[in-house]
């Protein structure tokens, strides 16, 4: 495998703080991120609208195997040099069940935990730079 597509809500200052985090890791395989609601996605992915990505996380392969919820966040730590051992570690028959209710817990909360948080998504962060440019003139001219 040499990419991993993860489709994330850009919506969500959670999901956007996880995926900065992840660029910045170092990785074994290529990441590319892609809100799971854009048209870019579901070009990707066409199963995507019946996997409720709008509610957990969805990761596919280059070879088009999907993972999702606790199995995507245990492929994304396998992806990154620091943390494969970890995702050996959560994969284990005995890890499975706990790592399953800590993804659920996280999956189901992320919107309050974004805003106890703090975190900016990455749509919140994008309109914020367009507003200021706009203020600064430098916005474009509808014709």
């Amino acid at each position: 495998m040499n990419t991993l597509t993860i489709f994330y809500d850009a919506r969500c200052g959670l999901c956007s703080r996880f995926r900065r985090w992840m660029l910045d890791q170092a990785a074994y395989v290529h990441l590319d991120f892609m809100p799971y609601d854009s048209e870019h996605a579901r070009k990707r992915c066409p199963d995507l609208p019946n996997l409720r990505a709008d509610q957990e996380i969805v990761v596919m392969g280059d070879d088009g195997t999907l993972w999702q919820g606790a199995a995507a966040w245990v492929t994304c730590l396998w992806a990154l040099r620091e943390y494969r051992e970890w995702s050996l570690r959560l994969a284990s028959p005995s890890m499975q069940q706990i790592a399953r209710r800590v993804v659920d817990w996280i999956s189901n909360n992320r919107i309050s935990l974004s805003h106890l948080l703090r975190l900016r998504s990455d749509d919140a962060l994008r309109a914020q730079i367009t507003e200021a440019a706009c203020d600064n003139a430098a916005c474009p001219v509808q014709t």
